[in-house]
């Protein structure tokens, strides 16, 4: 098979970009010689991450699809046919066979520009709440795919989220204590692990920090990630309570877990899943609720718990959360519960796909 010639299109948020590279790199492992290229706006985290992960970047105009009436969607059409001209450049340019989107606002022209030139597109929806782009894509094409069964998009596969080989192959008991070493924390007591993803959550750092004293004298450990712009104060103490703006591999994270207190963004709660780490999600309320749905399926399935961002305070992890924190057996069964609820291998099922959409296409071509 010739080198395949794969568009990816994605931008915007780590929530689509991260999907989207971990599916090109799947599509790598398993077609060395794949030729990918990222579209991408200057908006958002596209110049940073794509670039990062060692993929050629294509730019072209963002056209955020406005979800009310107003006066920037009547100006609308014209960005839009501009940057459809633009992402269509692209696809000529180098020879595209196969258009994978992942939402985001530069997915809505490559699928456009794809559909003109009859190109096959493949679709991946990690959210429960579909966007526009994905639900315009999915009237054009049957390849379509997502993260569970509940979404609701034409078409539709569920297969999980394509997730990083650091995340999908982690053997948490056997990194264990070389995780809680390189953090500082003790071998012989629970670790609490606190994050509010990349940007950090001010409710839940503070309810947490809020309560550093209830969580020590239980004999619980915390590894607080913050987020880069917040500041977290606590007392040191025989129990560890670690405090660190960021931690760029995350593996080492969870494997020094045994349970976590999060946001419930679709990436979190794939990868928790797959690592079979139980959860307090804490939904940012917005979007119509799209992070509760995300979290539902591992909460019905008994790998989670669910609370709302109004009710957590201190006082709810002290009457609540540090019970089951310091009982083994319950988080044993939790854990076995969110593990039953991941999927491991979204991203070689996206590429294989892809790989025989191209040559289903080159053989309808010859």
């Amino acid at each position: 098979m010739t080198a395949p010639r794969v568009v990816v299109a994605g931008g915007h948020s780590a929530g689509h970009i991260e999907p989207m590279m971990n599916f090109a790199d799947a599509l790598r492992r398993l077609e060395p010689t794949a030729e990918v290229t990222a579209l991408g706006t200057v908006r958002g985290l596209d110049t940073t991450l794509i670039p990062a992960r060692g993929y050629p970047l294509e730019l072209i105009p963002p056209v955020p699809l406005q979800r009310k009436l107003n006066r920037d969607l009547l100006r609308t059409p014209g960005r839009l046919r501009d940057s459809v001209l633009a992402a269509g450049a692209v696809l000529d340019r180098v020879r595209a066979e196969v258009v994978v989107g992942f939402g985001g606002y530069v997915a809505a022209p490559a699928y456009l520009a794809a559909h003109r030139r009859g190109l096959p597109i493949v679709v991946h929806e990690a959210n429960a709440l579909p966007g526009v782009a994905n639900r315009l894509a999915a009237r054009m094409t049957a390849h379509v795919f997502t993260a569970a069964p509940s979404v609701r998009l034409a078409h539709a596969t569920a297969i999980g989220i394509p997730l990083r080989p650091a995340i999908t192959g982690l053997d948490r008991p056997a990194l264990r204590d070389a995780a809680r070493q390189r953090f500082g924390l003790r071998l012989d007591r629970p670790v609490l692990l606190v994050t509010g993803g990349s940007q950090g959550a001010r409710a839940i750092n503070a309810a947490v920090s809020g309560a550093a004293a209830a969580l020590r004298a239980s004999g619980v450990q915390v590894l607080h990630i913050t987020g880069p712009q917040h500041v977290v104060e606590v007392e040191t103490g025989d129990t560890p309570y670690v405090v660190l703006p960021y931690v760029d591999e995350m593996q080492y994270a969870y494997a020094a877990a045994d349970f976590v207190i999060c946001r419930s963004g679709a990436m979190t709660c794939a990868e928790l899943a797959a690592v079979g780490l139980p959860a307090a999600y804490v939904p940012l309320p917005l979007r119509g609720g799209e992070q509760r749905l995300n979290a539902e399926p591992v909460v019905a399935a008994g790998g989670a718990l669910l609370v709302d961002d109004a009710d957590l305070a201190p006082a709810w992890i002290e009457s609540t959360l540090i019970s089951v924190l310091t009982d083994p057996a319950r988080i044993a069964a939790m854990s076995a519960r969110a593990s039953a609820a991941g999927a491991l291998d979204a991203d070689v099922v996206l590429a294989r796909h892809v790989l025989r959409a191209i040559a289903g296409r080159r053989t309808f071509a010859s």
